[in-house]
């Protein structure tokens, strides 16, 4: 009399566990990664050869379009109200620190208007944002 014996089922290493958690952390890297992205509003920007990228916190941006309108934030400012905006913001960043990024076509008046009031407000630095030729 012979009996079967058990059957021997493939040894295989079960990957759904581990396939699972690869799915879980690319979900968990989508959702908390901070994309950057670019202003909304059209700008020409000046190029400089002799520029350099930026690092470091986050900074104030203040943007100066074509139609001479200053925003902070998406939201048109006054010049008038200007330093007194800066000096609020500024108060809540660690580095105080102004981005300036204008057309190209925005007058020198504006922007020395803007560098003035982000200097009264106590802006420790300005960085002009350019593009490479």
């Amino acid at each position: 009399m012979h009996f079967e014996g058990r059957k021997k089922v493939g040894q295989g290493l079960n990957l759904t566990p581990l396939i699972d958690v690869v799915f879980l952390l690319l979900i968990f890297f989508m959702l908390t990664s901070n994309f950057i992205r670019d202003e909304m509003i059209p700008l020409a920007l000046p190029t400089a050869e002799t520029g350099q990228p930026l690092t470091g916190e986050k900074t104030l941006q203040v943007v100066l379009d074509n139609q001479g309108r200053i925003l902070i934030d998406q939201e048109a400012i006054a010049p008038t109200a200007l330093e007194e905006i800066l000096r609020q913001k500024l108060h809540l960043l660690a580095e105080k620190r102004v981005q300036l990024r204008g057309d190209q076509a925005v007058s020198l008046g504006l922007t020395v208007e803007v560098l003035d009031a982000a200097r009264k407000a106590g802006a420790e630095g300005i960085d002009i944002i350019t593009r490479e030729p």
